[in-house]
């Protein structure tokens, strides 16, 4: 060795200020070390990802909460078109309370036009009533047979004798089974 090399600062290290891991490093291979690096990057690597999925995971919970609960205000609130719609029908009763006549044509007269009113609000919503005549063959798909009774004639034998109650139709979906009476 030179004088000037061991005489100067910057090339001699003092024992006494040895790197602080020079043990951890001697005592590690080139490959040892290295994978240290890997572990380093890989642990970031590793809590970017659990970051990551994490607010992913809070996002989507959200969307489902939120998604629940406008479904909820959906079907709470479904119908107030429809009831908003009614709303004149409702003004017309009452108006015809209000003005009570003794006149049975003007009371009958008024009854018929509320009920066209209303008839035409319900078509325009969907609503269709399902014609079912006595004498139409029972349909277990359409009726709902109220009772059984003898057929007045052979002909109606397992036909429809009377309507009870209508059926109706929303969309074509079936909202109320016609009631009817069957013959045996």
């Amino acid at each position: 060795m030179n004088t000037e090399e061991v005489n100067n600062p910057e090339v001699k290290e003092p024992q006494d200020q040895a790197p602080e891991n020079a043990q951890e490093t001697e005592a590690k291979s080139p490959d040892q070390a290295a994978e240290g690096v890997t572990e380093q990057g890989s642990g970031e690597e590793a809590t970017d990802w659990q970051d990551k999925y994490l607010r992913l995971y809070a996002e989507f919970d959200n969307f489902r909460k939120r998604t629940m609960r406008e479904r909820g205000d959906l079907i709470r609130n479904a119908s107030m078109d429809v009831l908003e719609k009614l709303l004149p029908v409702l003004d017309d009763f009452d108006r015809a309370a209000a003005n009570p006549s003794d006149d049975a044509n003007v009371t009958r007269e008024g009854q018929a036009l509320i009920h066209t009113k209303l008839r035409q609000l319900l078509e325009a919503q969907g609503l269709a009533k399902m014609e079912v005549k006595p004498g139409d063959a029972f349909d277990v798909d359409l009726h709902e047979a109220i009772t059984n009774i003898p057929a007045p004639t052979p002909d109606l034998e397992g036909k429809v004798v009377d309507v009870v109650e209508f059926g109706y139709k929303l969309n074509d979906k079936i909202m109320r089974y016609a009631k009817v009476v069957v013959g045996q």
